[in-house]
């Protein structure tokens, strides 16, 4: 059995920090694009327009189910940075393809096509500012450490001395 001489390390208080603040942007992405589309283009987005600019509770579940994909592509990534070789190519596959199957979503409803193409667009949005941000977090986050050199010994405190 060999040893690699390179593991990779996390830091899993400034990963997990950062996807928090990930989710925070990805919450607040959602509530602006549903206003922008609701108030300003007067397209359903989710919920009908009846409800007003704020629609009813889907704009809260549509902001929280963003706040929730952030995180779950935090812990993911945490995940694949432990368990896999090249952890940063497989995450950018599976947010990719979740990305693509969020865009195209929208089209197997029964809406009106304009809130169809608004929604997928605002998905669109959402996928890339969370696969951006946290495989940026990521990367910050992550040290690779040699486990081929051992390490230098620690000098005595000046007390000892």
């Amino acid at each position: 059995m060999t040893v690699e001489p390179v593991k990779p390390t996390v830091n899993a208080g400034k990963l997990w920090a950062g996807g928090g603040a990930t989710a925070a942007v990805a919450a607040l992405i959602a509530i602006a694009g549903i206003l922008l589309g609701r108030g300003i283009f007067d397209v359903d987005v989710l919920a009908p327009k009846g409800q007003g600019t704020w629609g009813d509770a889907s704009t809260g579940w549509y902001a929280l189910g963003a706040a929730g994909a952030a995180l779950v592509a935090t812990g993911l990534v945490h995940v694949l940075i432990l368990t896999t070789p090249r952890p940063m190519r497989f995450f950018g596959w599976v947010v990719s393809l979740a990305t693509v199957s969020a865009v195209l979503a929208p089209f197997v409803t029964d809406a009106s096509r304009a809130s169809q193409f608004y929604t997928a667009g605002l998905n669109m949005i959402l996928g890339i500012a969370i696969g951006s941000l946290v495989a940026g977090v990521a990367r910050s986050a992550t040290r690779l450490v040699r486990t081929d050199i051992p390490p230098a010994p620690r000098p005595y405190p000046q007390q000892y001395r």
